[in-house]
């Protein structure tokens, strides 16, 4: 299972960086769906094989590319946790943010800027502390705060730009396969079925691979190596999750078995739609999931950037 290292994809963490500062809660990714946009149309011609983008307003914020003749789906989610500016300095929770009180804060709203700092009362409901009144509906996510050190990476909202970045990442080789970029997966779900529905009509695609984070846990630690989770809250076919064992043992690539009762993805959209889709979380492992803090190990980013490499060609 943790098997020896060999020579794994690097981490651009400039670009990691960028992606961790894009304003893009749940319901609001066409910040992160432009940029990508601009990305993929600046550096495909630097890619091994050609890609075909699809987007638009049948897409949603959506974006989807595909290359050669797809066997495999990648998704990952575009979206983060993050508040919406209630009223009376009240903050509703867009997915399940977990930051303590003077956290920083930061959005937009029709006055300008807002740098904020979260606030609970005794009751512990979320309010906002700011020498105005914000528009009610603005979206507020953790501010920025990249940290870089020998062995790890810190950041808000890892989770899941790590999952991006892995995407981008297996862009650059990838032969077949279709990469997805969803929306909503931390609050509720509900682009992933229709995804699904378009990829599965226009190739017959029908597995896939979650590019999403995960926890560090009692049995998840970092530094040795990617996560492949065998259940969280929902319960996938294990065939196929045997499959993507039996794969995984003939390379050289560390990784570990997740088993969890709870916790969910794009992974249970897919098999909760009317699709007959297989699919496989396999993600690096956070610790301080959802929090200003996330941190992940480099060794366990890099073993999932080269399985995802690996898996991609074999499946």
């Amino acid at each position: 299972m943790a098997k020896k290292q060999g020579n794994l994809p690097g981490i651009d963490c400039a670009l990691l960086k960028t992606l961790c500062g894009i304003h893009a809660p749940s319901g609001e990714e066409f910040r992160m769906k432009d940029f990508l946009l601009d990305f993929i149309s600046k550096n495909k011609k630097k890619w091994k094989h050609p890609v075909k983008v699809y987007h638009g307003d049948a897409f949603q914020d959506c974006v989807i590319l595909s290359f050669g003749k797809p066997r495999t789906a990648v998704f990952a989610h575009m979206d983060t946790v993050g508040f919406t500016v209630r009223y009376f300095n009240q903050l509703v929770s867009i997915g399940s943010p977990d930051a303590p009180m003077g956290t920083k804060l930061k959005g937009e709203d029709r006055l300008g800027q807002v740098e904020c700092l979260l606030e609970f009362d005794k009751d512990d409901h979320a309010f906002y502390k700011f020498g105005r009144a914000i528009e009610r509906g603005t979206s507020l996510v953790y501010a920025s705060d990249f940290r870089e050190t020998e062995n790890y990476i810190q950041s808000p909202y890892l989770d899941n730009r790590l999952g991006i970045l892995n995407a981008l990442e297996l862009c650059k080789t990838l032969k077949d396969g279709v990469i997805v970029f969803s929306c909503w997966e931390e609050h509720v779900g509900g682009s992933v079925p229709y995804l699904a529905d378009f990829i599965f009509q226009k190739w017959k695609v029908r597995q896939a691979l979650i590019s999403d984070i995960t926890w560090i846990s009692d049995g998840v630690e970092p530094g040795k190596g990617v996560v492949i989770s065998l259940r969280d809250r929902n319960v996938p076919r294990r065939k196929f999750i045997d499959k993507i064992i039996s794969i995984s043992d003939q390379c050289r690539i560390p990784y570990q078995l997740e088993v969890e009762a709870s916790g969910s993805s794009d992974g249970g959209e897919l098999q909760r739609s009317h699709l007959p889709f297989d699919w496989c979380f396999i993600g690096a492992g956070e610790q301080d999931p959802h929090t200003p803090h996330e941190k992940v190990h480099k060794k366990d980013v890099q073993a999932m950037f080269g399985l995802y490499q690996y898996l991609m060609k074999e499946l």
